[in-house]
């Protein structure tokens, strides 16, 4: 769980650093902004191939 929420922070800090938003980075990565928001609050992480 720490992993997500460390991976959550680290995403969030480095979106906010780039003055970007949820929506903003999701159009950039083409995922939904729900994906980011969840990836922000710990609740999803990306695959891992």
């Amino acid at each position: 769980m720490e992993k997500r929420e460390n991976f959550g922070r680290y995403i969030k800090e480095k979106r906010k650093e780039a003055g970007l938003s949820q929506k903003e980075l999701a159009k950039q990565l083409f995922v939904s902004e729900s994906a980011v928001s969840k990836w922000e609050r710990g609740v999803s992480q990306t695959k891992r191939y």
